[in-house]
């Protein structure tokens, strides 16, 4: 029970972090926290009203494009923005860094429950888009938190790695925007994998947001190459993504514990 009760505490304490550095993020303009939210969406009302009324895409694979799209850009979104905000955490939070008690790796973890939740809203937002649509509903749809859990826990470990790489090596940050820059390309969110060189897509396959972006867009796309399935369905690509993701976290947790003693004196 203490230890149930010192977990949740921490979450508490987490939580309350999260919310003041989404409201410092956008202190001082007049929609505040609003702002989180209404510039993804407008994004996605862009690409609605470009490639669904402008140019008249197609569906993909008998989906309307922007239900076909969404899923997948929500879940790029997320890993893009915690990343990006976390590889300058310690620097943002210096002062805490310089407190003796204050455990430092949690952190990273202040960054990734504040993308965590405006991520949410775009969860329920791709429920809702759907109903519009006149999708059948299914209850497949709620397996999209699976995806949520698993590309949370990858992230935590790439926030623990970029953040602390960042202090030793400040243009690691904009190595960072070029790697996610290339990462874009490299994860089916704009292309179909249907439609790719086998040979090609063997390799885009190591990438481990190939399963995440996949597999939310299973969760809502019924078509022949990524509709409707259980998770497990895909194993091979579920143990890789998970083997890669413990490492990364492993990796990730232990270099920035035993790093943590050189943060103070480089800030």
């Amino acid at each position: 029970m203490r230890f149930i009760k010192k977990c949740f505490n921490k979450f508490q304490i987490l939580f309350k972090f999260a919310i003041n550095d989404l409201k410092k993020r956008y202190a001082g303009s007049i929609a505040g926290i609003l702002w989180a939210y209404v510039l993804p969406l407008v994004t996605i009302l862009v690409f609605w009203f470009v490639f669904e009324l402008g140019f008249r895409q197609s569906p993909v694979n008998g989906t309307s494009f922007i239900l076909w799209f969404v899923p997948a850009y929500i879940a790029w979104t997320y890993a893009n923005d915690t990343i990006l905000q976390s590889s300058n955490v310690l620097f943002e939070y210096s002062f805490l860094v310089k407190k003796v008690k204050f455990r430092v790796e949690m952190l990273p973890l202040i960054k990734v429950l504040s993308a965590l939740l405006i991520h949410l809203f775009f969860i329920l937002f791709c429920f809702v888009l759907n109903f519009i649509y006149k999708t059948p509903f299914n209850l497949i749809w709620f397996q999209v938190f699976y995806y949520t859990f698993a590309l949370t826990i990858f992230l935590v470990g790439i926030s623990w790695i970029a953040s602390s790489l960042t202090v030793f090596w400040k243009d690691f940050g904009q190595i960072t925007n070029v790697l996610l820059q290339v990462g874009f390309w490299a994860t089916p969110v704009f292309w179909d994998p249907s439609g790719m060189n086998d040979n090609v897509l063997k390799v885009l396959k190591f990438n481990p947001l190939y399963y995440i972006v996949e597999g939310y867009r299973s969760c809502f796309v019924e078509t022949s190459t990524s509709g409707y399935y259980p998770f497990w369905a895909q194993y091979k690509q579920m143990i890789y993504f998970w083997g890669v993701t413990l490492i990364i976290f492993v990796i990730g947790y232990f270099s920035f514990k035993k790093l943590s003693k050189h943060y103070a004196d480089l800030l």
